[in-house]
C-alpha cells in the first residue's frame, strides 16, 4: 500500500485559493463573462459577489458560474496551479444590508474594490469612476480541478475548512526561496526521489504540510510534494520545518563548537 503523504484538504484548498485569488471571471446565463474584484465567501454558505451595476441589475435571478484562478507564484511553464468552479443562483442584495455587509467583508478581507461598491449613501458616480452592485451566489456546487484531476466539495466542508494560514505570504516567501537561497532550494530538491528529478525542478506551493515542486520535462510537467515532519502553524515552526527536511544539526537549539 502506497503511503498517505499529508497535505490540505480539498476544501482547505479550495479555501486558500479563493483568498489568493485576485479579480475572478463570473459567467452568467446567456450573458458574456463578467470580471468580479470582490468574490467572498459568507457563513450562509453563499459567496458575495460585486458586479458592474449595470451587469448586476439583470443578472439576480440567474444562474452563474464563478471561476477563481490560482496562479503559480513563480514564472511556470503551466502557470495555472488550479481552477475553482463555484455553481450557484444570483440573488439581490437588499439595500439595508449592504453596508453592514461591505463591513463584514472588509474586516476579514480588505479589498480596495469594496469602496466602488454602491450603497444607499453612495455619491453619485462620476464619468471615470466605475461602480459595482453587491449580489450573492447561492452555491449549487463547488468543484478545484487541477494536475491531478477534478473533485467535488460540500458547502458545508467549505464552511469549516480554513485558509492554509501561510497563504498569504506564499508567493513572498517563495520568491525569497528563490533568489536569495538557491543553497537551501537545491538541498530541498536533493530530497525528491531521483526519478522525479529528470527535468526542470522549480517551487512550485507552500503550505502547512510542505512544499509542492513542478518538474517540467521533456515529456510533460508532474508535480511532486516534499511534506514536512509534521504540519505546522507559524513561522518558528516553519522555520524549524525546513531545518528537518535539509537535517540540520542545530535543529534543536544544539550550538556549535567554538
Amino acid at each position: 500500500m502506497t503511503p498517505t503523504i499529508p497535505a490540505p484538504t480539498t476544501a482547505e484548498r479550495i479555501r486558500s485559493a479563493c483568498s489568493r485569488a485576485g479579480a475572478a471571471l463570473l459567467a452568467i446565463e446567456r450573458r458574456d463573462p463578467v470580471p468580479t474584484p470582490v468574490h467572498h465567501l459568507l457563513p450562509d454558505g453563499s459567496f458575495a459577489i460585486a458586479l458592474p451595476v449595470g451587469a448586476a441589475r439583470a443578472a439576480s435571478g440567474s444562474q452563474a458560474l464563478l471561476e477563481l484562478t490560482d496562479y503559480a507564484p513563480l514564472p511556470l511553464r503551466e502557470p495555472v496551479r488550479s481552477l475553482v468552479w463555484v455553481r450557484g443562483r444570483l440573488v439581490s442584495v437588499p439595500g439595508a444590508a449592504v453596508t453592514a455587509l461591505l463591513d463584514r467583508i472588509a474586516t476579514e478581507h480588505p479589498n480596495p474594490a469594496l469602496l466602488q461598491v454602491e450603497t444607499p449613501r453612495s455619491a453619485p458616480a462620476d464619468g471615470g469612476d466605475a461602480r459595482y452592485a453587491l449580489l450573492r451566489l447561492e452555491i449549487a456546487s463547488v468543484v478545484v480541478t487541477d494536475s491531478t484531476g477534478a473533485e467535488p466539495v460540500s458547502v458545508s466542508d467549505l464552511l469549516a475548512a480554513r485558509p492554509d494560514p501561510f497563504c498569504a505570504i506564499e508567493a513572498s516567501l517563495l520568491w525569497h526561496l528563490d533568489t536569495v537561497h538557491n543553497d537551501v532550494l537545491a538541498r530541498l530538491v536533493s530530497k525528491l526521489p531521483a526519478p522525479l528529478r529528470r527535468g526542470k525542478v522549480r517551487p512550485l506551493g507552500l503550505d502547512r504540510y510542505g512544499m509542492r515542486f513542478r518538474i517540467e520535462g521533456t515529456d510533460g510537467d508532474r508535480d511532486v510534494r516534499l511534506p514536512f515532519h509534521r504540519p505546522v502553524d507559524d513561522m518558528p515552526g516553519l522555520s524549524q520545518a525546513f531545518r528537518l527536511l535539509m537535517g540540520c544539526p542545530f535543529v534543536n537549539g544544539l550550538r556549535a563548537r567554538r
